[in-house]
């Protein structure tokens, strides 16, 4: 059985208030060509499809027409919610999928679903676990989880009460650590915050292959057999050193698996340039391919007049210039963080912006900046 691992395919997102459809589309064609060229039965997407609960009009329709091109190929999808998804919305006609070989499960209703795919050796039993969070395992079960690594564990009781001798995969999308290691991360994920939403990697003990998704940096966790594929293109400043790739992932007869990253070639990178405003200028001569990319440049020198504009000229997808503070070099090892200067009422609007595609009323805004003021006055007491 050979199938695709994708994740945070986010669909519909911008980049620095620039578009990412265009780039998206040529992600999602390069993957059906890979799992064309490859002969994979089937492709998996370990949550976070959209990038928000109400997305766009153009990202509706861009998975729409990924999901029609793989199932008139007859290559299987099976998908699960992550946690910018809507899981209703994802829901809607999936049963009618199912039988073009479209399985999505988009809410977690309290058990465990399953497909069953086969090939030469037998069957492999796909399960597909929603994002999950303590409050809705309560409210399904009834039972009581105190963390999401304990939702989780409820969540897979019916596995690990039945037989596992057979070869199994888990979709699942969760914030998953190996004991005290956590995960490589970047600022365009929804941070874990005081390790509540953590989950131990011994939560799949008995999975042949965990295909993860939440994290946008294709990364092993605990053990090669279960992966954050990561995000097929760079979300944020801080994955420009990311490569990007899908995840090929090959089972043969039960404790046989081969795992291979398949590099993605994007539409436009998104890279970070340094240096004086004439040599940024002059360097698009030399590598007159490079020019269409997303840029992020940070200047050197002397101040100029307006240099974005100038920038822009030769760098058309110009995304943000950053003027370098004199006596203060750029660590060029260090990762962009454009969220370090933001106050918490800031990074709060930022994500309702990103979750509900509108930003805070005055109202909202006031009930969150008196939270903020007594949570910070509890800390100084």
């Amino acid at each position: 059985m050979r199938f695709l691992h994708l994740s945070d395919l986010h669909l519909g997102k911008t980049v620095l208030e620039a578009p990412m459809i265009e780039d998206q589309r040529a992600a999602l064609e390069a993957a059906v060509a890979a799992a064309v060229e490859h002969k994979a039965e089937a492709v998996v997407i370990a949550g976070d499809i959209y990038d928000r609960s109400v997305p766009p009009a153009e990202a509706v329709r861009l998975f729409d027409d990924f999901i029609s091109e793989l199932s008139v190929r007859g290559i299987a999808v099976l998908a699960v919610s992550g946690n910018h998804d809507s899981p209703e919305r994802l829901e809607f006609g999936s049963r009618l999928f199912a039988g073009r070989g479209v399985h999505i499960a988009g809410y977690y209703d309290g058990t465990l679903r399953r497909v069953d795919l086969s090939d030469r050796y037998g069957s492999v039993h796909f399960y597909l676990l929603p994002f999950i969070k303590p409050a809705m395992v309560r409210a399904m079960s009834g039972e009581e989880v105190g963390n999401t690594d304990e939702a989780v564990r409820a969540a897979l009781r019916d596995f690990r009460e039945s037989d596992t001798s057979g070869r199994h995969v888990l979709i699942a999308h969760q914030f998953v650590c190996a004991g005290e290691q956590a995960p490589e991360t970047c600022d365009s994920e929804t941070a874990s915050v005081g390790g509540s939403d953590n989950v131990d990697v011994s939560c799949f003990d008995g999975f042949d292959y965990v295909a993860l998704g939440h994290l946008h940096r294709s990364q092993r966790i605990g053990r090669d057999t279960v992966r954050y594929s990561g995000s097929p293109l760079k979300y944020s400043l801080s994955e420009v050193r990311h490569v990007k790739s899908f995840t090929l992932v090959t089972l043969g007869q039960k404790g046989e698996i081969e795992i291979e990253q398949l590099p993605v070639t994007p539409l436009r990178d998104l890279r970070r340039i340094r240096g004086r405003l004439e040599e940024l200028i002059a360097a698009v001569g030399e590598n007159p391919s490079d020019s269409d990319d997303y840029i992020h440049a940070v200047l050197t020198g002397p101040d100029v007049l307006d240099p974005a504009a100038r920038l822009r000229m030769v760098y058309p997808n110009l995304l943000h210039v950053e003027i370098e503070q004199r006596g203060r070099e750029l660590d060029e090892r260090a990762e962009y963080d454009p969220m370090e200067h933001k106050t918490e009422d800031e990074l709060f609007e930022d994500f309702f912006m990103h979750v509900h595609g509108r930003g805070l009323d005055d109202d909202q805004r006031a009930v969150i900046q008196d939270v903020i003021s007594r949570v910070k006055g509890g800390d100084e007491e």
